[in-house]
Parts: structure tokens; sequence; C-alpha cells
């Protein structure tokens, strides 16, 4: 499944990248996650719990930085996490790109996920619109912490 996100955030662009890539930080922006601790470089471990419908999930797992280009302001992510209550797994590898745009910053996300067990029978719509959710959610809180 593809997902692909663009929010504006009214800050500038190297702000906004300092914040991204400081993974413990930015995860203080994604609504629900309940942990996330470094445990080698660029290697996270944590939690998300997410309600999709009426069903709540735990996923737990690590997400990893596997490249990075501060110039360009580019990254990309590989996360890799599991629910044990109801099974399933997802793989993702997240894209993530800065554009500066005057005063405010584009930030564009682009995922490829691979979502296998009970998880996937939710359907690609329902995930996509959760996705999508979590993303404005966090760029938001991005834009609010950035402008301070």
């Amino acid at each position: 499944m593809k997902l692909a996100q663009r929010e504006t955030i009214a800050a500038p662009a190297a702000r906004v990248w300092a914040l991204v890539m400081d993974l413990e930080k930015a995860a203080g922006c994604v609504p629900g996650i309940t942990a996330l601790t470094q445990v080698a470089p660029d290697r996270y471990r944590g939690s998300l719990p997410v309600q999709i419908g009426p069903v709540r999930l735990v996923l737990e797992g690590e997400i990893a930085v596997t490249a990075r280009d501060d110039a360009a302001r580019r990254a990309t992510l590989r996360a890799d996490a599991k629910d044990s209550r109801l099974g399933g797994t997802v793989r993702a590898t997240i894209d993530v790109a800065l554009a500066e745009s005057g005063a405010s910053t584009e930030l564009r996300v682009d995922g490829d996920v691979q979502i296998a067990g009970r998880i996937g029978e939710f359907g690609q719509p329902v995930i996509q619109r959760k996705a999508g959710q979590l993303l404005q959610q966090m760029a938001a809180c991005l834009g609010r912490m950035a402008a301070t």
C-alpha cells in the first residue's frame, strides 16, 4: 500500500528539519505514542496504540533512519511493528522530505507499507485515512513546536 501526505508547516525548514530528525521529540507529536527509546544510533524502539474503527491495536516495534541527507533535508525511515493481541505486522519504508516555501515548509511523506495478518483485514482505504489523520496531527504539532 502506498501512502502520500503533504502538509504545510508555518515555520522555517531548518527548524522543522531539526525537529523531524530528533525522533524522540517528533514522536511526542504522534498521537498515542506511549514510548520511544533510542536503542542504537539512528534506531528506536516504541509503541503506538491505534484505534481503527472499533478495534484498538498496539503496534510495538522499531524504527530506524536508513538514509539521511541534511543538506537536501531528505531521509528514509524503516519501521517494523507487530500487534500481538490481534495478530499482524506492519512494515514500512517512509521517505521524508522538506521543501521551503517562503516562511513556511512543506512536509512530504511518502510511504510503502506492507500489512500482514489480521490487521490487513481493515482494508487500505481505512488504513490510509487513519495514517493521513495521524500525519496531519503530527504536522500541526511540529508547527506549534517549531514556532516557539
